[in-house]
């Protein structure tokens, strides 16, 4: 216990907004968050305890505009290194994917920006992923690092190894917002929404750090079963070989069907484990 407390003390994490991480998680951990930037004044005054609720808001009352994302500034990580560098002696930085946003490549500058000392001691991997995905590959660094085992340049390694392992997925109730944000074209939108007419529900995922229709689901009644069949298929193989598997769950402001899923989840396929369910 003792070395783990030791490595943990010599290897901190920094990661952007992106991983969804649970509150209770990033306290526990010490790790920084960096957050990405979002201008929707519109939206700012409105009821709702979330984005969400503020976005269903802004719908009934007819507002047209739409938020705008812009990722950190080098600035921002440049503040959340020095920050972590007061406790750690080298950092682990984790971003949301490159291929949709600028965040990998602020940090990247901001890396530049440190002392030459320090700069040696930052390692920055794009994850390649975002949401629960990224989450994962963050709850993947803090088991290496709790280990206590492996020097900083091995568990970068690892964590870029274990990183193809990762598959996320999501169902849209509604692919709008994705859209106007710029997240998914309106090609894919509109596919989205033609198959949904007919009784399809388009699945999507990230492959190669870019969000894609993976796959459709048929003559399912919900989202979360349909999220359940997707997880049953794609682990039964590891399963049955006894390996385990960690889940995470996100949700734009749909905690029941979330639970919903967990629920199915502990309850049918074994040797699986929800590591957290956090809002989007």
């Amino acid at each position: 216990m003792a070395n783990n407390i030791k490595n943990m003390q010599k290897i901190g994490l920094v990661i952007d907004e992106g991983a969804d991480l649970p509150k209770e998680l990033i306290e526990k951990y010490q790790i920084e968050v960096v957050p990405l930037k979002m201008e929707w004044p519109e939206i700012e005054n409105l009821p709702g305890e979330n984005t969400f609720q503020k976005m269903r808001e802004a719908e009934k009352r007819g507002v047209k505009s739409f938020g705008k994302t812009s990722q950190p500034s080098p600035k921002d990580f440049v503040e959340a290194f020095s920050r972590q560098f007061e406790r750690f002696e080298k950092l682990i930085c984790i971003t949301i994917t490159s291929m949709h946003s600028g965040t990998y490549n602020s940090a990247c500058q901001a890396k530049n920006f440190l002392e030459p000392e320090k700069q040696e001691k930052v390692f920055i991997l794009d994850s390649l992923n975002g949401s629960g995905g990224m989450g994962l590959l963050v709850l993947k660094a803090i088991d290496l690092i709790e280990v206590g085992e492996k020097k900083i340049e091995e568990i970068f390694k690892d964590l870029e190894a274990f990183r193809p392992k990762i598959m996320l997925r999501g169902i849209l109730k509604d692919p709008k917002w994705l859209e106007a944000s710029g997240r998914i074209s309106s090609t894919v939108a509109n596919l989205i929404r033609k198959m949904e007419k007919i009784g399809f529900r388009p699945m999507l995922g990230i492959k190669n750090g870019v969000i894609k229709a993976v796959g459709i689901k048929t003559r399912v009644k919900d989202i979360p079963t349909a999220l359940f069949q997707e997880l049953k298929e794609k682990t039964e193989k590891l399963l049955n070989k006894g390996k385990k598997i960690r889940v995470a769950i996100t949700h734009g402001d749909n905690l029941e069907g979330a639970q919903k899923l967990k629920e199915m989840i502990e309850r049918d396929l074994k040797n699986t484990e929800v590591a957290f369910i956090n809002l989007i």
